[in-house]
């Protein structure tokens, strides 16, 4: 398979469990800048300045290392009461986009990887999903749902150029009539508006763009390596010309760093196209916490502890609150003041008067090698 020149193949099979850090390298345009052990690994490694690196001394740029993977199973499930979906798949692990905030990032540590900067340079492409998903959708019993594509990391990604799986999963769903719902932050996904769209018009998919801010400078600290602000208003654009139902995710929403764009943010999207939006509150499970404060320190060394007293003030008193039912909008005066502020610029702007519900009845099972074809 033809890579990228910037991307290369890396071999985990037999990597240690307590991968090295990576402290002499140049990081820029990644959204951390450390790389500490995972909470799975036995010993704990993090990178530090001994004094022997010289200011001018030229260091080696962090590259992106993709490991083509096996996968087991391709559609991952769920019984959270939280969220709209019971199933997902994502073609990837780990997610180039660097955001700094990524409540993904702590999966890494699954694979004895640190969720710092192995999360955004050691990436996992799953090259059998679509075998996977034949097999997965053609089992006997199974009975349709919407999948979410994208639930965990970004479909989008910069190594789907090369690797195109998100693309070759929408062919297979297209072709069984299942339902989809993709959530990205690239303006990639236009690419595949030519099957997006006769799925759209039997109901079988929308799409949601992740627009954090409409800052390009704050866009570029918060998620480095995503679509710019402007160029996922386009893909609003694009899509809802093609009649492809879309959705706006301002999330997620950060305390005192992008929640006062609330108001700016849905009226951009909606002026693109959206006719429906949600919203998320910032989330820091595991390792994210650490990684978020000092990814503050380094960005707004003005406000991050003002930040992070909010923070906790909309998780009851602590850094995250995994409790089903608040870990998605929070709790406390805080909380309920951005709840309402969302709801009343939803009504003002006409968003979410309805929500679309994709069809599930038109679902075919695939056909499975070597099975026989049904003469009725």
């Amino acid at each position: 398979m033809n890579m990228n020149p910037t991307l290369s193949r890396l071999d985990l099979s037999s990597a240690p469990a307590t991968a090295p850090a990576v402290p002499q390298v140049k990081a820029r345009g990644r959204g951390v800048s450390s790389n500490s052990s995972g909470r799975f690994e036995a010993f704990k490694r993090s990178g530090i300045d001994d004094g022997w690196h010289r200011e001018d001394e030229d260091l080696p740029v962090l590259k992106t290392h993709v490991t083509e993977e096996a996968a087991r199973s391709i559609i991952a499930r769920n019984i959270s009461p939280d969220i709209s979906f019971d199933r997902s798949i994502n073609p990837y692990r780990g997610c180039e986009h660097g955001c700094s905030y990524c409540y993904a990032r702590p999966s890494h540590a699954y694979l004895g990887l640190s969720a710092g900067l192995d999360f955004e340079s050691r990436l996992f492409a799953k090259t059998n999903a679509v075998e996977l998903l034949h097999k997965e959708l053609g089992a006997k019993g199974y009975e349709p749902a919407t999948i979410a594509l994208g639930a965990n990391t970004d479909p989008y990604q910069p190594v789907e150029r090369q690797y195109r799986l998100t693309r070759d999963i929408l062919k297979v769903l297209n072709e069984c009539n299942h339902p989809v719902g993709i959530v990205t932050k690239s303006a990639l996904v236009t690419r595949d508006i030519d099957l997006l769209k006769p799925m759209a018009e039997k109901g079988l998919v929308k799409v949601a763009l992740s627009i954090t801010t409409l800052d390009h400078k704050l866009s570029r600290q918060m998620e480095p390596r995503a679509s710019a602000p402007g160029r996922r208003l386009q893909a609003l654009e694009l899509l809802s010309a093609a009649g492809i139902p879309t959705v706006a995710m301002t999330a997620p929403i950060i305390p005192a760093i992008n929640d006062m764009e609330i108001e700016k943010l849905l009226g951009a999207a909606q002026s693109a196209g959206a006719r429906e939006a949600g919203y998320v509150l910032l989330r820091l499970p595991h390792e994210l916490k650490d990684l978020f404060r000092e990814w503050l320190e380094r960005e707004f060394p003005d406000r991050a502890k003002h930040v992070m007293n909010l923070v906790r003030d909309i998780r009851g008193g602590r850094d995250n609150d995994p409790e089903f039912g608040a870990r998605m909008t929070g709790r406390g005066p805080y909380a309920w003041q951005i709840g309402r502020r969302f709801e009343l610029a939803c009504k003002r702007l006409g968003l979410n008067k309805a929500k679309l519900k994709l069809r599930a009845d038109l679902f075919e099972r695939p056909i499975q090698p070597g099975e026989q074809l049904s003469l009725l």
